[in-house]
């Protein structure tokens, strides 16, 4: 039976890196591994788009995403509840500026779901566990709407981690370091 491109690659989760590895060779964290895939199986569906000055705007946001989501985010949940506030302004203030790059648009690459769409809808599943150990409401309805439409495809619904999954995660991380 010949290998297709499709049957060479593992991931493999280490916590705290992810891997894949394909052809024997790992390459590791997330946004790399999503651009590999992209430049090895862009025949399917590509995920950064074509224009090479969109491709750095993409991946730009992106690592926004990392350092302004994903930063205040920890802020949030890994820090005692008197101690967080900060963590809440600086995402709310980030989630501002992503649903103004993502405008009236679909997906944040237009009609198209893509690299940045890939990137940031993990996170998305971690508004419930910010609002609810912070004890406030995430405005940004653009953004809401925007994940619904994400979470509408197959690949994506049944890719991600469960809301509840990520809340009962993190009380649990609160809980055996005292953050409560």
């Amino acid at each position: 039976m010949a290998r297709t491109k499709e049957m060479e690659f593992i991931i493999v989760l280490h916590n705290p890196l992810t891997f894949l590895i394909h052809n024997g060779k790992p390459i590791c964290e997330s946004l790399n591994i999503v651009q590999y895939i992209d430049e090895v199986w862009n025949d399917k569906a590509p995920l950064l788009p074509s224009d090479p000055y969109q491709r750095a705007e993409a991946r730009f946001w992106a690592d926004f995403i990392n350092k302004k989501v994903h930063e205040p985010g920890r802020k949030i949940w890994g820090t005692k509840v008197d101690e967080n506030e900060m963590g809440k302004k600086e995402l709310q203030e980030s989630l501002k500026q992503l649903e103004e790059v993502l405008g009236d648009k679909p997906y944040f690459g237009g009609d198209t779901f893509g690299f940045l769409d890939v990137a940031f809808i993990p996170f998305h599943q971690c508004f419930y566990a910010y609002e609810t150990i912070g004890n406030f409401k995430l405005d940004c309805p653009k953004l809401i709407a925007w994940a619904k439409r994400c979470l509408q495809r197959e690949s994506v619904s049944k890719s991600l981690v469960a809301e509840e999954d990520i809340h009962a995660f993190v009380l649990g991380f609160r809980k055996k370091y005292e953050l409560d």
